[in-house]
């Protein structure tokens, strides 16, 4: 792993990755499962929309950007791997969108996965004809500038929680969850017992079982059923 530039003005080439075959197996995963699996921490708030597409499953490339201006997103973009995520702070900006048609087909061309932008978007028709996977804070036609600073794969904000570069995100129409690089292993391993759970749920309801018993149990032990 180097750096290119100095703190505020960098470009952080090569961190640490998750092994594709990991980021495979939480593909299709509810985001909402994951943050349960997580102790409910690790997702973003529900201010980060679904602007376009159908979501996201991918390791976050991040960008630490100056308020009005999208020059390393723009470089995020050609970094990012295939199916690599972009996961930007416009560190409160929600009126100068970082992102729009014209980055989007560059995104698509380049297989990224998609973008999560806690700041604006814009050309939400447009994305959404190429079905690339959009998520936002909020849609605005002001546009920006291309002059920085800014930084790429540094630890920031988004959504209210830590994106660190490598982390897997996770959205969909719920919301995003962020499994950290350094936790998928486990998390994994717990999402996956919670879903069974469900699953066994399900098969309860459908065979009659509507309510569930515990719930009269709690109520006693509260004092308010006998």
């Amino acid at each position: 792993m180097a750096q290119l530039g100095r703190i505020g003005f960098r470009i952080v080439t090569d961190p640490p990755r998750p092994e594709p075959a990991l980021v495979a197996r939480l593909y299709g995963i509810p985001s909402a499962n994951l943050a349960d699996a997580m102790g409910r921490f690790h997702f973003m708030d529900p201010g980060i929309r679904l602007r376009s597409g159908t979501g996201v499953c991918g390791v976050a490339v991040t960008v630490n950007a100056r308020p009005g201006d999208n020059l390393m997103v723009h470089k995020a973009l050609e970094l990012a791997r295939p199916g690599d995520v972009i996961v930007v702070c416009t560190n409160g900006d929600v009126a100068s969108a970082v992102f729009g048609e014209l980055m989007c087909r560059t995104a698509a061309g380049a297989g990224a996965g998609g973008i999560v932008v806690d700041g604006a978007v814009r050309d939400v028709e447009g994305m959404a004809s190429l079905n690339f996977a959009a998520y936002s804070r909020t849609v605005s036609i002001g546009s920006c500038d291309k002059d920085g600073p800014g930084e790429i794969n540094v630890p920031i904000a988004c959504g209210g929680t830590v994106v660190m570069p490598g982390d897997i995100v996770v959205g969909d129409a719920d919301g995003v969850a962020v499994v950290p690089r350094s936790d998928a292993e486990e998390v994994l391993a717990l999402v996956t017992e919670l879903v069974e759970r469900e699953r066994t749920r399900i098969e309860e309801i459908r065979a009659g079982a509507l309510f569930k018993s515990d719930i009269d149990e709690t109520l006693r032990r509260k004092g308010v059923l006998a």
